[in-house]
């Protein structure tokens, strides 16, 4: 298995995806690890399925 792009990372408050190629932060604050956006995001990475990842997690803080 080779190095992930994107990985979760603790942060006070929750949970940010680090972009390791990029290296800045991508996305939102998630205060759940967000397990199916990053397998999304390391996989396939279709925008359509990403877009409705991130409304989930969005839907979940409030």
């Amino acid at each position: 298995m080779g190095k992930r792009r994107y990985v979760a990372r603790g942060v006070p408050g929750g949970y940010r995806v680090w972009d390791n190629k990029g290296r800045r932060w991508w996305g939102d604050l998630y205060e759940l690890c967000p397990d199916d956006l990053l397998v999304e995001l390391n996989s396939g990475a279709r925008p359509e399925e990403i877009t409705a990842l991130m409304k989930r997690y969005r839907a979940l803080r409030r």
